[in-house]
Order: structure tokens, then C-alpha cells, then sequence
């Protein structure tokens, strides 16, 4: 029977198995452990028939692929969490952009503002001093 419990896939699978004989009085589930719960029924290795050496050989290659399989799995499981780590990346990057984009418009607006208000104060300082000096004129005058 074959096990449909789940391996992570960070966790490696072994396969042993042997080319030689099965003896007599080892039941051959035993002697060749299925240990690919992560493969779907259909692509799980089939046993062998173990009075067959092709057969054998079919099944040690069935078993590499099986491996390879998992191997590649293992690897795009690896990459999709890489990739969105990168997207995670790029989101908080495009963010600080957009963030970085607004302070610079209000650091623009504030320079405005700054020098519209040195102009005014410097305006009103030229006035108060002309209203000083009138004033000066009438006490003078008086």
C-alpha cells in the first residue's frame, strides 16, 4: 500500500531499494520502501517485478526522476517564495518612491511659501520704516 501522508518540501526523500534477489521469506512491499507521498498516484513508481533485472532498472529510474521531481519542486517552491519576497521589495520601494515624489512637491510648496513670505516681511519692514520716518517728520515739525 502506498502512504499518502505529506513530506515538506524542504525535507529530502531516500529511496533504498536493491538490484540482487529478494529472498524467499521477505515480502517484497518491504524490501522496496514507496517513499513519494508528495507524487500523485499516478506518478507514483509501481514495484517491480523482482525476478526481472529490466524491470528492477525501470523501477531504480522511475525512483531518480521521482527524486529529480521532488527535487524540482523543491526548487520552484524556493523560487515563487524568493519572488515574492522581490515583489514585496519592489511594492515597498515603488511606496517610498511615490513617498519620496510627494516631499519633494512639499518641500517645492514650502519654498514658496518661504520666499513669498520673506518678500512680505521685507515689504513691511520697507513700510514700517517710511511710516517711522513720517512720524519722525511730524514730531520734528511739531
Amino acid at each position: 500500500m502506498i502512504s499518502t501522508a505529506r513530506v515538506p518540501a524542504d525535507k529530502p526523500v531516500r529511496i533504498a531499494f536493491s538490484l540482487n534477489d529478494a529472498s524467499d521469506d521477505t515480502p517484497p512491499e518491504d524490501s522496496i520502501p514507496l517513499v513519494f507521498p508528495e507524487l500523485d498516484q499516478q506518478l507514483q513508481p509501481l514495484p517491480p517485478c523482482h525476478d526481472s533485472v529490466e524491470s528492477m532498472q525501470v523501477f531504480k529510474q522511475h525512483c531518480q526522476i521521482a527524486e529529480e521531481y521532488h527535487e524540482v519542486k523543491k526548487e520552484i517552491a524556493l523560487l515563487e517564495e524568493r519572488k515574492k519576497e522581490l515583489i514585496a521589495k519592489l511594492d515597498q520601494a515603488e511606496k517610498e518612491k511615490v513617498d519620496a515624489a510627494q516631499l519633494v512637491r512639499e518641500f517645492e510648496a514650502l519654498t514658496e511659501e518661504n520666499r513669498t513670505l520673506k518678500l512680505a516681511q521685507a515689504q513691511c519692514v520697507e513700510q514700517l520704516e517710511k511710516l517711522r520716518i513720517q512720524y519722525q517728520k511730524r514730531q520734528g515739525s511739531s
